[in-house]
């Protein structure tokens, strides 16, 4: 079996793909994404140089191209609209991240939007629904998914959990959404984030989640 010892320049290639990673300490997601997709890309890249006889370096400059491309699926648009989320819900304990498949997730929690065993949406939540709904282009896609505790039977908890998904797209379509670029879910008490036993698990378990991405480019 053939021994592959790593030469200077994969070494060095290898160093900057490290460092760059270790960066993105003070990036914004969209940096980041990028950053890792180029330090991944650099890396695989310089190996592949090298033990396809290429030169390992010009590898590494090829593959880090791809890989930033690769990378930042986070684009500026949906970096944009996660700081303004972030801004408008301040304070408010509403959870605004990026998710693994690089869609923007806004958790809300039930104290601010709904009462208990209610669908209707509290006076609370309207203004971070509208900010939400500010600056989405025709593109986007939101998925807006219903959650309860455990408390009270399956017949109970599932369609609450759905309605109350219905009642944010159904505001969400009076600020000027269209229907058709949302879906709804209610999964009643089966995705629970926290102890059910306990009275702050039962309060972060209800809750609504709305997710938005861009949809994907034909052929990717």
């Amino acid at each position: 079996m053939m021994q592959f010892t790593p030469s200077r320049p994969l070494v060095l290639a290898l160093t900057s793909a490290a460092l760059l990673l270790g960066g993105c300490a003070n990036m914004s997601e969209r940096q980041k994404g990028t950053a890792t997709g180029a330090a991944a890309g650099a890396a695989v890249g310089a190996v592949l140089g090298k033990v396809t006889g290429g030169k390992a370096g010009s590898g590494a400059v090829i593959g880090g191209a791809v890989g930033a491309v690769a990378g930042n699926l986070w684009s500026k648009k949906m970096e944009d609209k996660r700081r303004a989320m972030e801004q408008a819900t301040e304070g408010t304990g509403v959870g605004v991240t990026r998710t693994d498949d690089n869609q923007l997730k806004v958790n809300v929690p039930s104290d601010l939007s709904f009462d208990t065993g209610r669908s209707n949406i509290r006076p609370e939540l309207a203004p971070i629904l509208t900010k939400f709904a500010q600056g989405l282009d025709t593109t986007m896609r939101v998925q807006i998914v219903g959650h309860t505790d455990s408390q009270g039977t399956d017949a109970v908890n599932n369609p609450l959990s759905l309605d109350r998904a219905e009642s944010v797209r159904d505001y969400l379509v009076s600020q000027g959404v269209s229907a058709t670029r949302i879906a709804v879910d209610g999964k009643g008490e089966r995705q629970p984030v926290a102890d059910n036993s306990t009275a702050d698990g039962r309060a972060k378990n209800r809750r609504v989640e709305i997710f938005l991405r861009e949809p994907e480019k034909a052929g990717s």
